[in-house]
């Protein structure tokens, strides 16, 4: 464990990952502050999150690429580590704009290293959100953190990019303390219902399509093959409870605190967070409508390119090294996405 509390700056902290890791950072006893652009979040999580652990946060508004602004947060509020969330997402949006992916997340992680380079009270213990989207297409399963690296679209080819700088900043300065997160699929919700995953527009992750056909806000599901090489046809994903990804943050933080004084071969790390099992498409659904007592009608259509038929993680590695397994199970990820939807459903009327 970490000695005493910290000073936390989350990057894009109220966003869906983040918002969950705020809270699971505050309730460890860290102070936590927020910067964030809003451009895929919405303000009102900071009070949300106020609301949640009875505790205000501190949330600055700005980009990442704007390094000045970035380093006087550092220095104005003693932070002594960074969570780094901040960046674009959407893997098909990212095939459309791929200029403004490579801006917002590579130039805006540079943009934060060289703020915490020149910010005077030089925090270097860094964890990044990254993503299982560089492993590529899987060579073998489960998918362990020596699996080759192959990004197949821009999104996950910043995700790779950035880990290749921090790799070589680790090299070159043997004080700084990095960890590499690698997503698989986080859906849920925090128990409250608060917070969750609600995307603008149509949802382009399976979880939030489901509970919006749940909820009778989209006609059907689009199930996409059901030929794959699986239990029942469908794609096999490695979903994850976001609040067992947000404890795996707190995890990797406790770590770094360990290992001051690493030397350059040791201080940045790489961890895969998932459950280590597969969940198809059906299966989803089917435990979706469990959760909602409602069904969740789907049609069947062709399968779109690009897409595999299974992929999880090996998540051996975090719990030799972090402690940290996920315990959440695909029921309880169900049931916290529509406690969650139900809210948002009944404040916005829809």
């Amino acid at each position: 464990m970490t000695t005493r509390p910290l000073n936390i700056l989350l990057t894009g902290g109220t966003g869906y990952i983040g918002s969950h890791t705020a809270v699971v950072l505050q309730e460890a006893g860290h102070c936590v502050f927020i910067y964030d652009n809003f451009c895929n979040s919405d303000p009102a999580v900071s009070h949300t999150l106020q609301k949640i652990t009875g505790q205000p946060f501190k949330t600055i508004q700005g980009d990442i690429r704007d390094t000045a602004l970035l380093q006087q947060t550092l220095e104005t509020h003693h932070i002594d580590a960074v969570i780094h969330f901040a960046g674009l997402k959407a893997v098909g949006e990212s095939g459309t704009i791929p200029v403004d992916y490579y801006a917002n997340n590579v130039q805006g992680t540079i943009s934060l290293l060289q703020a915490m380079q020149a910010a005077s009270n030089q925090p270097k213990t860094l964890v990044f959100s990254s993503s299982a989207t560089v492993y590529g297409d899987p060579q073998y399963l489960p998918i362990d953190e020596s699996h080759p690296t192959k990004a197949t679209n821009p999104y996950g080819r910043t995700k790779l990019h950035i880990e290749e700088i921090l790799g070589d900043l680790a090299r070159a300065d043997n004080t700084w303390r990095i960890a590499c997160l690698r997503y698989f699929n986080p859906v849920g919700a925090h128990a409250s219902g608060l917070i969750g995953e609600n995307p603008n527009g149509i949802p382009n992750n399976l979880m939030p399509f489901v509970a919006q056909v749940a909820v009778g806000k989209l006609k059907q599901l689009n199930v996409f093959g059901d030929d794959y090489d699986t239990p029942d046809g469908t794609g096999v994903r490695d979903y994850i409870h976001v609040m067992d990804l947000a404890e795996g943050h707190l995890a990797a933080l406790n770590y770094l605190g360990r290992s001051v004084g690493a030397d350059s071969a040791t201080n940045i790390h790489t961890f895969n967070l998932g459950t280590g099992r597969g969940y198809s498409v059906l299966e989803m659904v089917k435990a979706f409508e469990s959760a909602s007592a409602r069904s969740v009608p789907f049609h069947i259509a062709p399968r779109r390119a690009g897409d595999i038929a299974s992929c999880y993680a090996s998540t051996a590695l975090a719990a030799e090294q972090l402690g940290w397994t996920a315990k959440r199970d695909l029921q309880a990820m169900c049931d916290s996405s529509w406690y969650f939807q139900q809210n948002v459903s009944t404040s916005t009327g829809r």
